[in-house]
């Protein structure tokens, strides 16, 4: 039998579970979910019926369904332990979430079955109030450590703190956090009020110890790399599942690191860290063994790749579909034709200057061309998905911008440009969102030099050559609102951007009619806008 107890206050008082030795814990776990309701293709886009009758599809929640319920089945018939745990990140990345808003979030996670799940940034997409539909609908703890949320009327006393399950006769106790800059990269308001990430973690991870828990997780969305630093400098923590930075971990091909990553923890113990790339397309399968004393002796597992071996629940996919059937004409529309693929995947569009990157940049430019507009900038995290040669629809340029941001416009003194280029390039090494792909602009970044003197080299087109950017000149910048009003820390462009006009069309209705005008011969280029020393 398996229970919850959900904590949001300071006290906790529960009896340790009985000791049994080599007690072993299953962890089925995904993060970045993203909306991924359909099935999707190699770049990460929905999938296709033609691709789909190649059986070169992945994930899609009915594949998850399937595979999670087959797995949890299985060991539960073997007398084993299993907790299915989602770290973060189901809102935002297709048009079910735009049409649904989380409902459908609500209620295919219900039907799945999950134990827990951690507050991601993108939840905040909609306010408190977007969140407040996961919160209230959730069938199972939805958790967040770090956040205060007493001031807040749509969330106060619906989202956790401190989690406990009773799994096999044990006590697993389960502390989250969240990313500190979620205020920059959504809009999670002032009444959510976000406490130090560490800070929070060790206190809670402190008090589950001093009431007799053993066994202590914690479920973040904080990225690969703060995992690690959090797994250090934590005491008490036996294993971390994370979300956020979408890492592939494993032996695969193309993976940054081992599933699970060890990391020597703050009392001297390794601590596995596992996370399972992003959009349902891995299940992550991370197995613990702990001895009679309630501590970790063992840690392993594997990604597992959801591809077409694995059938989709037919109850789930027939919802899907039907669901599906309101926005499947909008899905359909052929707005363009193109010539090759563009390539809009994270690792090209938050580290480097990436074809989908100036695509964007350049048909915001050509929206505004007569409006005394002269620069683009355009946030690498704003980049969803990849397009693929051939007919391009509506759904497939939704699913590259699916944020509903709109075009905005605003003046901006030269050196303001440059401090935004700083704040691009600030958390390069994170492949942080805020990485600027750029048009009517180019410049250098330096990742090795300290954060704030990255940027160097920056030239603006003059015609048909490029000159110097004057620090104390008015150039005009076209970006989105999101980014405008201070998003993914450009906080310059809030503070010093005059002349600002919010209310362009919807960025994916730009791209769309660029690409429409570009014509069936069309085919991205890099072109040296950006330079990565």
């Amino acid at each position: 039998m398996k229970r919850w107890l959900l904590v949001s206050g300071a006290s906790l008082a529960l009896g340790a579970g009985a000791a049994h030795a080599d007690y072993t814990l299953h962890i089925l776990h995904i993060n970045d979910f993203h909306s991924r309701m359909e099935p999707i293709n190699k770049f990460d886009a929905t999938c296709d019926a033609e691709t789909e009758a190649k059986n070169e599809c992945f994930g899609g929640v009915a594949r998850l369904a399937t595979k999670i319920s087959e797995m949890r089945d299985q060991l539960k018939a073997d007398g084993q332990n299993v907790i299915v745990l989602d770290a973060g990140d189901q809102y935002q990345g297709s048009l079910y979430y735009t049409t649904y808003k989380g409902k459908d979030t609500v209620e295919f996670m219900n039907a799945i079955g999950f134990d827990a799940m951690a507050v991601g940034n993108h939840e905040f997409d909609d306010g408190p109030a977007g969140l407040q539909v996961l919160a209230e609908g959730a069938r199972f703890p939805i958790i967040s450590g770090n956040l205060d949320l007493s001031q807040s009327p749509e969330l106060k006393g619906k989202v956790g703190d401190v989690l406990t399950l009773d799994v096999g006769d044990e006590k697993i106790g389960i502390v989250s956090a969240l990313a500190m800059d979620t205020p920059e990269t959504a809009s999670p308001g002032d009444k959510v009020i976000f406490q130090d990430d560490m800070d929070s973690l060790k206190a809670d991870v402190q008090q589950l110890t001093d009431a007799g828990v053993t066994k202590v997780i914690a479920l973040t969305h904080e990225g690969y790399k703060r995992d690690q630093e959090l797994a250090a400098g934590v005491p008490g923590l036996d294993a971390l599942i994370g979300g956020h930075s979408h890492t592939l971990l494993g032996d695969m091909e193309g993976a940054e690191g081992p599933y699970p990553t060890m990391v020597k923890g703050a009392d001297g113990a390794e601590v596995p860290v596992a996370t399972a790339y992003a959009y349902g397309k891995y299940l992550g399968h991370l197995t613990l063994t702990w001895d009679d004393n309630g501590k970790l002796t063992k840690a392993e597992g594997q990604p597992i790749l959801l591809d077409s071996s694995v059938t989709q629940d037919p109850t789930i996919a027939a919802r899907v579909k039907e669901m599906g059937a309101p926005i499947e004409e909008l899905k359909q529309k052929l707005v363009a034709e193109i010539k090759a693929p563009i390539d809009g995947s994270r690792d090209s569009c938050r580290q480097r200057e990436c074809e989908m990157g100036n695509v964007v940049a350049d048909a915001m430019l050509m929206r505004v061309k007569d409006q005394g507009i002269s620069i683009a900038i355009a946030n690498g995290g704003g980049l969803r998905a990849s397009i693929d040669a051939g007919p391009v629809t509506m759904g497939e340029v939704l699913s590259v911008l699916p944020f509903q941001n709109t075009l905005s416009t605003f003046q901006l003194k030269g050196a303001d440009v440059v401090a935004a280029l700083e704040n691009g390039a600030s958390q390069f090494e994170e492949k942080a969102g805020r990485f600027a792909q750029v048009g009517g602009l180019k410049y250098t970044v330096d990742p090795a030099a300290e954060a704030g003197k990255r940027i160097s080299d920056v030239q603006v087109k003059d015609g048909d050559g490029w000159k110097s950017i004057n620090p104390s000149e008015t150039y005009g910048v076209v970006s989105n609102n999101y980014m405008r009003s201070g998003g993914d820390g450009y906080k310059v462009f809030a503070a010093n951007g005059t002349s600002a006009y919010d209310f362009g069309p919807d960025l994916a209705d730009v791209l769309a009619e660029f690409l429409a005008k570009a014509g069936p011969n069309f085919a991205p280029v890099i072109d040296g806008r950006i330079t990565v020393k």
